[in-house]
């Protein structure tokens, strides 16, 4: 049998929201099998959660924000879930409990590379129940303007990006990749891509309370021409990964794994959301799966995860 997966033991780590500014602790702890992944907010009193579900997110800007409703009509809420939620689904992560001190995750360094360390270093654990997958059986698409993202049927998961950001500095890199898990590594193809922004961006985005806890050691930053980080690059592929890693973590807000191509174009938080709302509603279009053997799963599963 194909098994759900959480962590053998606890492990924290303390860092900076990257919109908040405020400095965050940030603890992974083993869950129960089918209770997939939930927030604590551990600041509040009493302590509150959020599932994370698509239907949770009701911000996108610049990052991926879910709510929750308190009893006494106020919301609760974390922000930038997505480079944690990425790993969590690169490592096949089924049920963990996330506690956070703050309303946002911290952002460590920019990519999903230190959560990998983190779940690495807790250890993951196989558990007595059958995994739970999101099959898709059709296509679905959603557009706004020249942009797109779409999901169709395919016995495993993969994902074709494309971007077009028209400056200087991320023109002259790849602009279009596919990542396909049944060949690919994400802990050695996707994990390391950090996040990016640009100058001319930062004083807007600071007065509406964003970007308070970005610098160069967490996010490629670039001028009107060229990237400012003294170290450049970690590939030239870098922007457009980045771009995927956020795809991964934001569909894995599905609450179970897909089996599905996933291809976009100039996709963001907001449409990928918007994608698996259209999936949910279209009942048709999808189907839950679990494999009794592990042989008969795709071959990204079947495998030895280490190779994850």
């Amino acid at each position: 049998m194909l098994r759900q997966r959480s962590l053998r033991e606890p492990v924290c780590t303390t860092g900076v929201g990257l919109h908040s500014g405020q400095r965050v602790r940030l603890c992974l702890r083993p869950a129960p099998v089918d209770s997939g992944i939930v927030f604590y907010r551990t600041d509040l009193e009493p302590v509150a959660a959020i599932a994370a579900r698509a239907q949770a997110v009701n911000d996108t800007k610049m990052a991926s924000t879910l709510t929750a409703a308190l009893g006494d009509g106020d919301v609760v809420r974390v922000a930038t879930v997505e480079h944690l939620m990425s790993a969590l689904a690169g490592l096949g992560i089924d049920n963990l409990r996330v506690e956070v001190d703050a309303a946002e995750i911290p952002i460590l360094d920019g990519s999903s590379g230190s959560f990998v360390y983190l779940i690495r270093s807790a250890g993951v654990v196989e558990q007595a129940a059958a995994k739970r997958f999101v099959r898709v059986l059709k296509p679905v698409e959603v557009r706004d303007g020249d942009k797109w993202a779409r999901l169709e049927p395919h016995f495993g998961f993969k994902l074709r990006f494309g971007i077009d950001f028209q400056h200087p500095a991320i023109d002259t890199t790849v602009q279009e990749v596919e990542v396909d898990f049944s060949r690919d590594s994400y802990v050695d193809a996707v994990a390391r891509a950090r996040t990016f922004g640009f100058v001319r961006d930062i004083e807007g985005l600071r007065a509406a309370g964003l970007a308070q806890g970005g610098s160069l050691d967490n996010a490629i930053v670039m001028d009107e021409f060229r990237v400012l980080n003294d170290e450049g690059l970690r590939s030239a592929d870098e922007f457009v990964k980045h771009k995927l890693l956020d795809a991964i973590g934001d569909l894995y807000l599905l609450g179970r794994p897909l089996l599905a191509a996933y291809s976009a174009y100039k996709s963001g938080h907001a449409l990928n959301n918007q994608l698996l709302r259209s999936l949910l509603e279209q009942t048709t279009a999808w189907e839950e799966v679990r494999f009794a053997e592990r042989s008969k799963a795709p071959l990204q599963y079947a495998r030895d995860w280490a190779y994850a």
